[in-house]
């Protein structure tokens, strides 16, 4: 059994590293006026975010469709494939998991196995990662799934934004009303629910008060957990502040792996620029 896996460009993998464990990443689009970018092959994150501070009408984006899937499918028929696991953003911020549930029942020549993250940005990436690892060791979509559904359930997400407006315009935040009235002066932090939705959990006046609350929360969550854990630190174009949390968690949970991610064009048009994260989840690695 040949068995391939597939992600897509929200989980912001590194092109080496994605090559290196045979990853395959389809790109979303980004749509400023009635120009389509393909994420991290025609704009970068850089090019982004310096056109979404220059322009007029803020962007929007297109999810994958199912003739770029196909083609991907194709492709994967003809290297030899028997199957594929296509891991996606959270079906709580698209619809685009569900459409494709529904098109791999017609998809002839390989077994397509979808899965839905919940999440996104290094969540997924986590997902893709431990799958790759398991068809290197030999596994297949059968054993492989029920794994990524029990990795599923340790990833944890603490993410602040700068600015909780690009959120509420494009309507991915389930609670977000109970915010109105004062978006300048709050710095909200969020999540994401078991469902896959976004949500604000609290506020805070400022970034580093911010900080310390999510700090706090996950030292808790660390506490609680009966396995090591992995984390990730991403930012939206916010190198300086990223180094700030990765140093600090470094200094507070000594031997635990933490990583940097980013937050990229799909994303970045739901959150805005600045905005910072932590997402964790058991360490699939060891």
């Amino acid at each position: 059994m040949k068995t391939a896996i597939v992600t897509d460009s929200a989980a912001y993998l590194d092109p080496q590293v994605a090559q290196a464990n045979q990853i395959i990443v389809v790109p979303i689009t980004v749509i400023f006026s009635q120009q389509t970018y393909l994420e991290n092959i025609e704009i970068s994150t850089t090019e982004f975010y310096e056109k979404m501070r220059t322009t007029d009408k803020l962007p929007t984006t297109s999810q994958i469709t199912m003739g770029q899937m196909q083609m991907v499918f194709d492709q994967l028929i003809e290297d030899g494939f028997d199957e594929v696991i296509c891991i996606h953003l959270s079906s709580g911020i698209t619809s685009f998991i569900n459409n494709l549930q529904a098109y791999a029942r017609q998809v002839e020549g390989i077994t397509v196995y979808p899965f839905d993250s919940k999440v996104t940005s290094a969540g997924e990436a986590f997902l893709a990662l431990e799958a790759a690892r398991l068809v290197a060791q030999g596994e297949d979509a059968e054993t492989i799934m029920p794994k990524l559904a029990a990795l599923r359930e340790t990833i944890g997400v603490y993410f602040v934004v700068d600015d909780l407006s690009h959120l509420m315009r494009t309507g991915r935040i389930s609670n977000g009303a109970a915010f109105v009235g004062n978006l300048l002066r709050i710095k909200p932090i969020l999540s994401f629910d078991t469902a896959g939705k976004i949500v604000a959990l609290t506020k805070e006046r400022t970034k580093k008060r911010a900080f310390q609350k999510v700090l706090t929360d996950f030292e808790a969550a660390v506490a609680a957990a009966d396995y090591p854990i992995r984390a990730c630190v991403i930012d939206g174009n916010n190198p300086e502040e990223s180094a700030q949390w990765v140093e600090t968690l470094t200094t507070k949970f000594p031997g635990m792996p933490i990583e940097t991610s980013h937050i990229g064009p799909v994303v970045g048009v739901h959150t805005g620029e600045k905005v910072m994260g932590i997402i964790w989840s058991r360490d699939y690695l060891i």
